[in-house]
């Protein structure tokens, strides 16, 4: 996986556990997409797949991600461990990493069901009864469900005290 190297090399964060321990304790990413000529952001709660070296999304069936993601794949995330800031020290604690990759709207069924795991496994305390409330065992919930899945091409991760 490339790298992009940050200014400040003292902050930068370059062991690929520490990044992904990153990702994995993340909740929350904020998706940057081109759309109409021009950028697009959006904040996401998301679900960490480290084999497969992606974020894995739920979003609504129509609205302007989809129709970016459509137009361009091309997207970069940011993902944010706020530590918090220190009063009276003018410091912020935090580790960060942001991701290069591309978006894809998940077609196939399966790759939905394994998905919505990743996701709600990231999330929830209780995934299984979460999953079993919203019956997404069946196919028909499924085919309801509009599932996107960022792949992680590059990235660079920071921290600061």
């Amino acid at each position: 996986m490339e790298r992009y190297h940050v200014r400040r090399a003292d902050r930068e964060i370059t062991d690929a556990e520490a990044l992904a321990s990153i990702l994995r304790h993340g909740r929350y990413t904020t998706i940057a997409l081109c759309h109409g000529g021009g950028p697009y952001a959006v904040t996401l709660s998301y679900g960490y797949d480290h084999e497969r070296a992606a974020l894995y999304f739920h979003v609504a069936k129509a609205g302007r991600k989809l129709d970016a993601i459509a137009t361009d794949p091309r997207a970069c995330a940011t993902v944010i461990v706020d530590g918090g800031y220190e009063q009276g020290a003018c410091k912020h604690h935090y580790e960060s990493v942001v991701l290069d990759g591309t978006m894809t709207i998940v077609e196939d069924l399966d790759e939905r069901r394994h998905g919505m795991r990743v996701l709600l496994g990231h999330l929830e305390d209780e995934p299984a009864l979460v999953w079993e409330r919203n019956g997404l065992d069946g196919d028909n919930a499924l085919e309801r469900v509009i599932v996107v899945r960022f792949d992680i091409e590059a990235m660079t991760g920071k921290a600061g005290s």
